[in-house]
This record gives structure tokens, sequence and C-alpha cells, in this order.
């Protein structure tokens, strides 16, 4: 699959969103939970609108981010258009978590008792789409000899079943740990953040998928970023939160690139 101005013009009408696919920079960046939105034929799946409002239904600011980010980085950004309750695309489609029955303390009447068929064309409609394009585009750049770093984008609640988180900043991997622990380094200098490894979420959370599906799988550079949306309730904390990641996320590069022989980076 070609990923081209025509791609994006058939594809963004349905689940998945592709900005600034000629972008010539390191990243490709992946947004997963970027949307709440739910076609009026799915009902809201049975929830009112503050559920559907709430963090449940998508990540709070981690598009407007992602977004700034992708400016910034001239980074390509993949978008899911609608919300993770019809279908999580960082959950493959075995994941019992794909299509949750219950998010938290909110049960999700349209997502129970659902048959094996209604399960697969959730499948079929949302995920599919969102997986072939970043698998497109992944392959595109290796095949051109620009592999890129995998960098997907959260947010997370500040407060999660009456407890108070005080993380502010999950940096998640999986078992390629290279581009996360140069991210830890240069996530220290210049901010008091409360920035962890494998928190608020890590692996055996199931969150990964991404990672594992498109960047392990390839062997390239990839991360998961978790910031409390609380930090980017707004524009300017979005904007400012995008901007330090985006130098964060160069200087973490630029300090495996000098460490790594042999390997090119676009």
């Amino acid at each position: 699959m070609t990923v081209s101005a025509a791609t994006v013009n058939s594809s963004d009408s349905e689940a998945v969103k592709l900005t600034n696919p000629a972008g010539t920079g390191n990243f490709l960046i992946v947004c997963e939970h970027a949307s709440n939105h739910i076609p009026t034929s799915f009902a809201g799946l049975g929830l009112d609108d503050a559920a559907l409002a709430s963090h449940i239904a998508w990540d709070p600011g981690a598009l407007a981010v992602a977004e700034t980010m992708s400016s910034r980085l001239d980074a390509t950004l993949i978008s899911q258009r609608f919300s993770r309750l019809l279908y999580d695309c960082n959950r493959p489609p075995e994941s019992v978590a794909a299509v949750p029955a219950v998010s938290e303390i909110y049960e999700i009447p349209g997502n129970t008792h659902l048959s094996a068929a209604d399960r697969q064309a959730r499948v079929d409609r949302f995920y599919v789409p969102f997986r072939d394009m970043l698998a497109a585009c992944v392959d595109q750049r290796i095949s051109k000899g620009r592999p890129p770093v995998l960098v997907t984008v959260h947010s997370f609640t500040p407060v999660y079943k009456g407890v108070r988180r005080e993380v502010e900043l999950g940096i998640l991997h999986g078992t390629d740990t290279r581009l996360a622990d140069a991210l830890l380094d240069a996530t220290k200098a210049g901010t008091g953040m409360t920035v962890r490894r494998n928190e608020p979420y890590g692996p055996a959370d199931g969150v990964i998928h991404t990672l594992d599906e498109h960047a392990v799988s390839r062997g390239l550079l990839n991360v998961m970023l978790e910031i409390r949306n609380d930090l980017i309730a707004d524009r300017a904390g979005q904007t400012r939160m995008a901007d330090w990641l985006a130098g964060c996320l160069i200087r973490a590069v630029t300090a495996l690139e000098t460490g790594l022989k042999g390997r090119e980076f676009a």
C-alpha cells in the first residue's frame, strides 16, 4: 500500500486520519485515542454525554499535543477518528479490552453481549484500516531507507478509581528500552516534572500493542508517551508540552544516533 495524497483523501472519511504524509523528520507519531466521536448508529453505546466526554471515551488533549509535535518535528501523524470505546486501536483483536464492556467505573451497554460477527465488524471497520495505514507508512519509510522512530501519544486522568496519580509523564516501553532510556535522560534537564518509567501503565496492562506490532517487530526505535491530562487541558498547556517533548525526543535520538554505529536516521 503506497501512502500518498490520494490515499489520505480516500481514507479520511473513515477510521484513520493521516496528517503531514510528506513529513521529512525522523519521527512517525501515532495517536490511537484521538477522538471521542461515536456515529449516531451506535446510539452513544448507551452512555450519557458526561461519560462520552470523559477519558473513558478518548485521551483528552492527546491529539492537540500530537498535532503540534507533528508540526515541530515535521513528522507524519496517524490518528484514529472514532472513540476507543468502539474499538481500542492499541489492542489486538483477540484482546477483551479492545471492545470493553466495562471502562473504569462505567459499564458500556453497547459493548455487552456482542456476537462474534458484531465484534468482527468493529475490527474490520475501526481497527483494520488504522493498522494497515500505519503498517504502510512504516514499510514505505523503510523501503526508502528512512526507518522511522515510532512515538505514540496518550493522556491519562489525574484521579483513577479515587486515587490521585502523582506521575505527570509516563515513558512506556516493552522489550526494546533504547529510546525510553534515552528519553528518560533527556527529560531530566530543565523541568521539575515527575517523569517515570512504565507508569501509570506498563506492558503488563496490555498497552504497548502498537509498539510491538509496528516497531519492535521491525527493530525500530519506539516509545509510548502518557501525559497527565490536567497538564494539557488548554491550548497553552498543549503547546508547552508538545514543544518540550519534541525537544526531548530530538535530544534522545541524537544521543542514540551518536552511539549506534551503522544505523541511519532520516
